[in-house]
């Protein structure tokens, strides 16, 4: 079963590397990140792509967050944050390559422990790219409640992108 508007955002484990303006370029140490914890009492734009560096995450959806994570935050969003099934080291590397600094905190669900508990994962083994990824999403959490929730149903980036989730905001 999948997440739908008006559920409590489940409570999960995940990674990310916090970014270090005094060392930029240096990969720190990971760190977890409980959502509940995290996410309580904030509202959260949250946006999942099923691989960094993959074509349509890196040219199509990824750039969009980038170019608006501004304009996100100045509609209410307190935390902009990128979720894919990689390790938290490629999701640092990946919000390296756009210099997201700590703008959009990039984070890991590589053992799909978020994704699974949304019901948003697909099977991703056809492609050699793993059993367990997530769907390409996005979604609006309030103070750990769903507000809004776009799954892509088809190849592409329309009600999971940058501007969808501006106009639900």
């Amino acid at each position: 079963m999948s997440v739908k508007i008006g559920d409590i955002f489940p409570n999960a484990v995940l990674t990310y590397i916090p970014y270090d303006a005094q060392n930029p370029d240096v990969c720190g140490l990971p760190q977890q990140l409980k959502t509940h914890e995290a996410f309580k009492g904030k509202k959260v734009v949250l946006f999942a792509v099923p691989g960094a560096f993959t074509p349509t995450c890196s040219e199509a959806h990824m750039p969009g967050y980038v170019e608006r994570v501004g304009e996100l935050k100045s509609k209410g969003a307190d935390i902009v944050a990128c979720v894919a099934s990689n390790d938290q080291f490629v999701m640092h590397a990946w919000g390296n390559s756009y210099k997201v600094k700590d703008d959009i905190l990039m984070l890991s669900d590589a053992n799909g422990e978020l994704g699974s508990a949304l019901g948003l994962v697909n099977d991703g083994t056809a492609r050699r790219m793993g059993p367990i990824r997530l769907a390409r999403f996005a979604m609006i959490i309030d103070d750990l409640k769903v507000i809004y929730i776009g799954v892509e149903s088809a190849p592409g980036v329309t009600v999971s992108g940058a501007s969808a989730v501006l106009a639900k905001l």
